[in-house]
């Protein structure tokens, strides 16, 4: 009996051995699920696509992949910090090591080839600009600069920025900068206040997103996009032990939000952006929260969000992400005008291989503890961090300017002295158009003839081409910035003195001005003496044409395809301003709509295709000539 109840006992042990291992078992691989999901790399596939669409000028709406991203990042963080602050044993060295080599590694290799690059391939206001980008890049800020340099005309087109997109990495690590504090101060007895605390930080994010009427602020700063992660990290402890099962109604919820997801992002409109990003960060999060019980059970969503292919785009995701803006602004720079459906295909074929390269050889291996210590991490990033830094600064201190640049008129001895960092304007390459700013004054008593210019950086360029034409032994010009018409009274002043007035025109430019002057400072302008200068545009990119031109290149019929919507624009300022328009297109279009680049002599007539050059208010100095002359009898 004895024998026969010890070997029950040992039984029932054996047995309950073997359901806490099969327990134990079930539970590691639901951990294992938690921190590890195929669906959520699905879902990060349909994000990067969708950029890479939209840089490509397939997709309006898919800059809104970003937007997917936080909310991933926000829900995958979450419910790795939480579970370890609940049992206060969350350390903030143990969360930067791990965000150190998940991002830094990539993002050094990146700012730092595209520094090489454009060594090689940029003008020098380009590269002065990428240099900027270099700089804050590497150090999380570059969000910060692109919401500076938004409403700056001289801003290089977001399109030949081979950094733009670092502006949302900014932003992801502006928030580890800020995020993981909550939980290090409220772990243990506290963690009862993460909830309450990631829910005030969202109602106030969500205000400043949904009360700014500043777009840029919006899209670029942190504190407008910190809902969409906390968002995401509150359905990740809210629903953290939420069983959603494979019933009708989970499954219709996760239909509605894939499918309200995609219709937001095809939405071939540009309007309502607002709503369109708490659309997705909701449709996102519920994705992230549901879809956690539908992976692998081998239905429709197993199907379109753990497809081999979509997994595999999602593991490199952030390589791509990465790449392909290089590799397109670099194209569009040097060597393609237009991106056609064959070159897309052929740049993103392009950019997944570089990306698989990437990842396997830079973006991997750094992850990997036993590969490579934190210690031997820091040993490898911190020269090249250190090097592209102080080489980016460097560039940007001598405005780009590391060779001659005949094309332009630069030549890099008559800069050797240049230093950015201590001039009062900041751009070496706009100081032409800048320095018509010292004759913004009052007119003065003389027998000369008086000229008001009226504009802003347009009609900088009229005063430079007057100035040109050699006027100055009769006539007196007076600039004035139309940035202080409605809070300067010394504009009445000079209307009233000046024989002649120049209007710089530009899009929202028509003879509403002079009606809303006249009502401003109650009199009456004489309409004889107003004459309107044209607008102005010489092509997309002065990158293209640099690198196709040559000792044999006809510049007296180089040409390139005006912008889209520019003749339209000046046959409507043409129609209302009638005799008084001086048409500047016309003088430079052939019967194509293709304007010319160059003077005869070889020299760009713009820096950036909307402004002039020095020699391009030469060149029209001289063929405005008779009609400068009918204005302005000597």
């Amino acid at each position: 009996m004895r024998i026969e109840k010890q070997n029950e006992i040992k039984s029932k042990i054996s047995e309950q051995n073997t359901q806490l291992f099969q327990s134990a078992f079930q539970l590691s691989q639901y951990y294992k699920l938690m921190l590890y999901r195929t669906d959520i790399d699905g879902l990060r596939a349909f994000a990067v696509i969708s950029v890479v669409l939209f840089h490509l000028g397939f997709l309006p709406n898919g800059y809104l992949g970003v937007d997917i991203f936080f909310v991933i990042s926000g829900y995958l963080i979450t419910s790795i910090i939480y579970s370890k602050s609940e049992k206060n044993q969350f350390s903030i060295l143990d969360f930067y090591q791990r965000r150190i080599r998940r991002i830094i590694p990539l993002l050094l290799f990146t700012t730092t080839l595209a520094l090489i690059i454009g060594l090689f391939l940029m003008l020098p206001d380009d590269l002065d600009n990428l240099a900027q980008s270099v700089f804050a890049s590497n150090f999380s800020a570059n969000n910060i600069l692109m919401y500076i340099t938004s409403s700056d005309y001289w801003s290089v087109k977001n399109e030949y920025k081979p950094l733009m997109h670092t502006w949302s990495l900014g932003i992801e690590e502006q928030y580890y900068l800020i995020y993981p504090f909550i939980f290090l101060f409220l772990q243990g007895g506290k963690v009862k206040y993460i909830k309450i605390s990631l829910f005030l930080l969202t109602i106030i994010s969500l205000s400043f997103f949904l009360i700014s009427d500043n777009s840029a602020q919006k899209f670029y700063l942190l504190h407008h996009r910190f809902f969409e992660f906390t968002i995401g990290g509150l359905g990740a402890i809210l629903f953290k032990n939420t069983n959603f099962k494979s019933g009708s109604l989970n499954n219709y919820m996760l239909i509605f939000s894939a499918i309200a997801g995609l219709i937001t992002i095809a939405y071939p409109s540009s309007d309502f952006n607002s709503i369109k990003i708490i659309v997705i960060t909701l449709s996102t999060s519920i994705i992230l929260i549901v879809g956690k019980n539908f992976s692998n059970t081998k239905t429709w969503y197993d199907f379109i969000f753990e497809n081999k292919l979509a997994v595999t785009i999602g593991k490199i995701s952030f390589s791509i992400y990465m790449m392909h803006q290089l590799i397109f602004a670099f194209s569009r720079y040097a060597f393609l005008e237009e991106i056609t459906s064959f070159w897309a295909f052929n740049l993103v074929a392009l950019t997944i291989a570089v990306s698989f390269l990437t990842y396997h050889f830079i973006e991997n291996p750094l992850r990997n503890h036993k590969a490579f210590s934190f210690k031997k991490v820091l040993l490898i990033l911190i020269p090249v961090f250190l090097v592209g830094s102080i080489a980016s600064l460097y560039i940007y201190s001598i405005g780009g300017i590391i060779k001659d640049y005949p094309e332009l008129s630069v030549y890099k001895e008559d800069y050797k002295f240049e230093r950015k960092l201590f001039r009062i304007t900041t751009n070496i390459h706009i100081q032409y158009n800048e320095d018509v700013r010292q004759m913004d004054r009052d007119f003065e008593e003389t027998d000369k003839v008086k000229i008001l210019v009226f504009g802003n950086s347009f009609g900088r360029d009229i005063t430079n081409i007057l100035l040109e034409y050699d006027i100055q032994e009769n006539f007196q010009i007076s600039y004035f910035d139309i940035a202080r018409t409605y809070r300067d009274e010394g504009l009445k002043n000079r209307i009233e003195e000046a024989d002649i007035i120049f209007i710089a025109a530009f899009e929202f430019m028509g003879k509403e001005w002079i009606s809303n002057i006249e009502y401003r400072y109650q009199f009456k302008i004489d309409q004889n003496k107003i004459w309107t200068f044209g607008i102005k545009d010489f092509g997309t990119h002065n990158g293209i044409h640099y690198h196709s031109i040559s000792e044999d290149t006809d510049f007296v019929n180089y040409r390139t395809k005006i912008k889209a919507g520019v003749i339209e624009l000046n046959e409507m300022l043409k129609s209302e301003w009638e005799t008084r328009y001086i048409d500047l297109i016309s003088p430079v279009i052939d019967t194509k709509g293709e304007v010319l680049v160059f003077t005869p002599e070889g020299k760009f007539l713009s820096p950036d295709t909307v402004h002039l050059t020095e020699e391009g208010a030469k060149y029209y100095a001289k063929i405005l000539q008779y009609k400068l002359s009918e204005i302005m009898p000597k």
